[in-house]
């Protein structure tokens, strides 16, 4: 890269420069799901921006020096909403488990099929409940939180920097947490951070009762345990910017005795289908899973890859209109791309530059494409050109295979296994070579009937 990365941060409103804590162990925490429904496609975006910034940091400091850590919400009160009306003859615990398993398992399925990694740490709520007792527990003590009527809540004003996130002062603000305004608050801003549990509700057993915690709290306690006190980025969608994430700052500043959370907020933009805000009513909700398995959108089904680059083709910062439209170009784009080859090299500058000028996925994609058109008239460019596209998480085409093709490499498969057989390695390792050289690998194993040596094919991407 010919310059370092810059990044926007919320917090002040402006580019910076990226200097991590630890280059050693650069921390990265976004909010994940909460899985009580399928995730839509507006869940998406920040899964892909930041899976993209992912890969970019894995690329500048090394595969083994950054920590993502993206949670998991499985405690809330809509999950029990929908256990109770999806297995309503199961026990309360039972019918949870079965809705945050199903779910997260999509989720997991969905995200993969969009070409994300898998993040270094999956944490979830419910196996962090005494990390979120401990920190409401020093919050009380420092004069931070107070009890009222079973609950904890957090005193806003106890914070002077209360706010920063936002840019809201508390006069202006309205309760926004997952709570009504009520009368034991001491300000109407004040938030919840243990909340009791009845009879037919989760709960866990606490110094203020049996209960379940509030929304915010979880957040603190997994990015500390897992990333500590103060880390380098957090990440998530422009819409959790207040309440969650000022109160995120809030419980974890007080806690810890520290000016900042995270050294760097970043936040994606809003997703609108075909012009308007998703909405069930007006039947342009649509979850990752519909846009992939069914033709519930423009009439057909969409590959996983061009729902990542329609993501792409607009700043992550900025709005974007997501529609058949963006992603028909999308397919455009990709069919134009040459097929195979190996990623042995390192992504070219101009992608680089693009990725390190705050994620500039826009720029980042056109030096992509130019890139594909240099290599399908230049067969030595296209290693340059995987290299790119794998930083986007997108990959070259598979190539097609014609019947004769596949017939031949068919023989030559078993022509290898004969030389095997008759301790030919020589012969039988050219063999493999060369078909690899064709972008055609080999997979040996071994057969489960007869425990005999048998060898499958496939394109390699």
């Amino acid at each position: 890269m010919a310059e370092g990365l810059k990044l926007y941060n919320t917090l002040t409103r402006s580019k910076v420069d990226f200097t991590p804590i630890d280059a050693t162990n650069v921390r990265m925490y976004v909010c994940g799901p909460t899985v009580y429904d399928f995730a839509h496609i507006g869940n998406a975006r920040p899964v892909i921006v930041f899976d993209v910034l992912y890969r970019l940091l894995r690329h500048i400091y090394g595969e083994n020096h950054v920590t993502y850590a993206r949670n998991i919400t499985d405690v809330d009160d809509k999950i029990n909403a929908r256990a109770l009306r999806d297995f309503p003859d199961l026990p309360l615990n039972e019918a949870i488990a079965k809705v945050t398993q199903k779910t997260a398992d999509q989720f997991h399925a969905d995200v993969a099929a969009l070409g994300n990694l898998p993040p270094t740490i999956e944490p979830r709520a419910t196996d962090n409940i005494n990390q979120m007792i401990d920190i409401i527990s020093t919050l009380i003590a420092k004069g931070h939180a107070y009890g009222a009527e079973g609950e904890v809540l957090f005193d806003t004003r106890s914070m002077a920097a209360y706010g920063q996130l936002s840019k809201r002062n508390l006069d202006e603000q309205q309760a926004g947490a997952r709570i009504a305004v009520e009368a034991h608050k001491k300000h109407p801003g004040d938030f919840v951070l243990w909340k009791l549990s009845s009879h037919n509700e989760p709960g866990w057993d606490s110094p203020w009762g049996r209960g379940r915690p509030g929304w915010h709290i979880e957040c603190s306690a997994m990015s500390k345990r897992y990333l500590g006190e103060v880390f380098d980025i957090h990440g998530g969608g422009l819409d959790l910017i207040f309440p969650h994430h000022e109160n995120e700052i809030a419980q974890s500043c007080c806690a810890n005795d520290t000016s900042v959370m995270a050294n760097i907020w970043m936040h994606n933009g809003f997703v609108q289908v075909e012009g308007r805000k998703m909405s069930k009513s007006d039947g342009n909700f649509f979850t990752i899973n519909e846009l992939l398995d069914t033709e519930n959108f423009g009439g057909r089904k969409w590959p996983g890859e061009v729902l990542r680059l329609a993501m792409l083709m607009t700043h992550y910062r900025e709005p974007i209109d997501f529609s058949v439209k963006r992603l028909e170009e999308a397919e455009r784009l990709i069919a134009k791309w040459p097929t195979g080859g190996a990623d042995d090299t390192t992504p070219d500058e101009t992608v680089l530059d693009a990725l390190a000028d705050d994620l500039n996925t826009v720029a980042a994609v056109q030096a992509l494409h130019a890139l594909a058109s240099a290599a399908n008239s230049d067969p030595s460019r296209l290693p340059a050109f995987v290299a790119s596209a794998a930083l986007l998480g997108l990959t070259a085409k598979k190539a097609e295979v014609n019947e004769d093709l596949s017939a031949a490499i068919d023989a030559l498969v078993e022509m290898r296994l004969e030389m095997l057989k008759t301790k030919n390695f020589a012969e039988a390792d050219k063999i493999r070579d060369d078909l690899l050289a064709k972008g055609i690998q080999l997979k040996d194993g071994k057969s489960k009937d007869t425990g005999e040596r048998v060898t499958t094919w496939e394109v390699k991407r």
